[in-house]
């Protein structure tokens, strides 16, 4: 939080030329509880290696798979290609846009974090709304409601992974109560953003 403060007040990351990223400062704070001693026995650390080997290894592999994909999305141009694979929304209607963006999205959110599809599909819809001239919160709620709709994998929350490594939530589990959960849910955003959303967001002007 200080290691980049403002323009005028920069934080201590230009001690280090502003060549530290969070993943260095993860690392840091992760040593340090090998280091700093737990009060409870003499020698003790908060964190030693038996103690390790315990944690849930399997939730860090699958949340960091996902921001891997969600970042192979944007460095491979993969993005740009999605988003060109979308213009047939050109001059669609408001009821086939929506469904279309909020299915668009929430199909990756299963694959990665919705956080990370959150990240990912923003800007490329807000791209998108300008090349179809459509008014950019229409796809931009779309995406952003689509991507919380991630209830059929593992990845696509830290909440199925926390259930799932568990042992007692199977993937079939996951489908059997997501999917119903996700079609009401696009149903719903259907129904309502055209309606409810063009007063709240005035979504009859393109800008």
């Amino acid at each position: 939080m200080t290691r980049n403060l403002t323009d005028d007040i920069p934080g201590w990351g230009v001690l280090f030329h502003d060549q530290v990223g969070d993943g260095t400062v993860t690392i840091m704070m992760a040593t340090l509880l090998f280091i700093i001693p737990s009060g409870k026995k003499e020698g003790e650390k908060l964190m030693d290696w038996n103690k390790c080997r315990k944690l849930q290894w399997n939730i860090v592999l699958l949340l960091g798979a996902g921001f891997a994909i969600a970042d192979g999305f944007r460095t491979s141009g993969l993005t740009g290609i999605l988003s060109d694979g979308l213009r047939f929304l050109e001059g669609a209607p408001t009821l086939v846009i929506v469904p279309v963006a909020c299915v668009f999205s929430g199909v990756i959110t299963e694959f990665m974090s919705d956080d990370s599809t959150t990240t990912l599909v923003l800007p490329l819809f807000a791209e998108l709304a300008r090349s179809v001239e459509v008014h950019p919160a229409l796809l931009m709620i779309s995406g952003a409601v689509g991507a919380q709709l991630s209830y059929l994998f593992p990845t696509g929350s830290p909440s199925n992974v926390v259930g799932f490594s568990t042992g007692h939530i199977t993937i079939k589990d996951l489908v059997a109560t997501g999917l119903p959960l996700k079609v009401v849910g696009v149903a719903a955003l259907t129904v309502l953003l055209p309606t409810l959303g063009s007063v709240i967001f005035g979504m009859d002007n393109k800008s």
